[in-house]
């Protein structure tokens, strides 16, 4: 009984300091929010080819599965207000970037947004990056960070917009080295846009 009490005391003085309100609980069929943003996505990065040969491009692809219960917007959300997700790669000296290619998100209605609805990423989402090795590129490994820009939401709320550092890691060859294609369920032709 005593600790039935303190229990009680312990959960009413959480809901006066408003660690506990009803009007801010999630309903038990909505998917918690985590502690944090980035707990919600897994991230791996491939490469097209190994090794690059100076003066060739390839492809860098993330692939982000979003945990589910969750979304994130597309990277052409369709309201201004919303972030969008982004992907952002830092190279190094030697390389170039042709291109950053995002897939289109689904148009999906949730309870906070009835009558309008969000352009986002569900479930498992390519992000892909066209990227040329120069003539000048430096002989051997090579590290090209990457910036992945989203803000998670599940149908009640949105955390805070976070920035998830990933890496992109190849060899860089002479010009005429022979290159292997890699991962062509990734970057076949048919997928890429």
């Amino acid at each position: 009984m005593r600790k039935q009490l303190r229990i009680v005391a312990v959960l009413c003085a959480l809901s006066m300091i408003g660690g506990i309100s009803a009007r801010f609980a999630v309903p038990a069929q909505e998917t918690p929010m985590p502690q944090s943003a980035a707990s919600i996505v897994k991230t791996k990065v491939y490469t097209s080819l190994d090794p690059v040969p100076r003066g060739k491009e390839f492809q860098v692809a993330v692939v982000v599965d979003i945990a589910s219960g969750y979304h994130m917007n597309s990277h052409k959300p369709l309201d201004s207000y919303l972030i969008p997700t982004t992907l952002t790669p830092q190279l190094p000296a030697g390389f170039t970037l042709a291109d950053t290619m995002y897939p289109p998100g689904k148009n999906l209605k949730f309870p906070f947004s009835p009558d309008k609805p969000l352009n986002v990423y569900t479930g498992s989402v390519t992000l892909r990056l066209r990227v040329t090795a120069e003539e000048a590129a430096a002989l051997g490994n090579a590290s090209i960070p990457i910036t992945l820009r989203y803000q998670a939401c599940n149908n009640s709320a949105c955390l805070p917009p976070v920035k998830v550092p990933v890496n992109a890691e190849i060899k860089v060859a002479a010009a005429d080295a022979k290159a292997k294609a890699l991962h062509p369920e990734i970057f076949s032709a048919s997928t890429a846009k």
